[in-house]
């Protein structure tokens, strides 16, 4: 039987809708999310982000071949040179400087996480490290999709979290997880039942983890 990433989706779909549909992104999305929690949701992702780096670095090392070496360079380039760069620029926006970033407390959600993902690695190979990550990358190209269809989506300037919408509605985001949804169904589609069914649990305990990350922006808890 073949296998793939929508599969992994509907494995734990009841999962993977609380987490796009979390009451954290439906506020994002109105614009009526309080900007203390937002504040803290951006310092805790630049936490995370500098660990997704290093889960690709991890990536470099467990690569099989040059194909794989290059694509996980690729990655870990555009983490550390290119988003974490735009996320501190976006922090400074809502007054927080790259100063007060590096000196962050880390919350027990991040941690749990970012943890949670490199642990995944270091135990399994790429794609247990992929399937781990995938619900970051494919999952807030999907929250994006998913406020579009929102009646009450605001727009504009009109809801102070207009930039934070457009950057993962963006086209180069959404073919970003497009491209990773294809990466992952080229390596589902011949994983035996047995194998799926691990995958299946990393997916859902990552989708899980996600959902606390909202959870832990609404409640600003450390």
């Amino acid at each position: 039987m073949s296998h793939s990433f929508q599969a992994l989706r509907d494995r734990c779909s009841d999962s993977w809708r609380a987490y796009v549909e979390h009451d954290f992104v439906r506020q994002l999305g109105a614009g009526t999310l309080a900007a203390e929690s937002f504040r803290h949701y951006l310092k805790q992702d630049y936490r995370f982000l500098i660990h997704f780096g290093r889960a690709y670095a991890l990536a470099v090392y467990k690569s099989r071949d040059i194909t794989e070496l290059r694509h996980a360079l690729d990655g870990l380039r555009t983490i550390i040179d290119v988003e974490l760069r735009l996320h501190v620029d976006y922090c400074a926006q809502w007054g927080i400087s790259e100063a007060e970033l590096g000196k962050l407390p880390e919350a027990r959600a991040t941690m749990a996480y970012t943890r949670y993902v490199l642990d995944t690695g270091n135990r399994g190979d790429l794609l247990d490290m992929h399937v781990a990550l995938a619900p970051c990358l494919v999952g807030y190209a999907e929250v994006s999709r998913f406020l579009a269809r929102q009646a009450d989506t605001v727009r504009g300037d009109a809801n102070p979290y207009e930039a934070w919408l457009q950057m993962y509605e963006s086209d180069a985001f959404q073919r970003a997880a497009q491209a990773e949804e294809r990466w992952l169904d080229a390596q589902l589609v011949e994983v035996s039942d047995a194998r799926f069914a691990q995958l299946a649990t990393i997916f859902e305990d990552a989708t899980r983890l996600e959902i606390d990350f909202w959870q832990m922006g609404l409640d600003r808890s450390l």
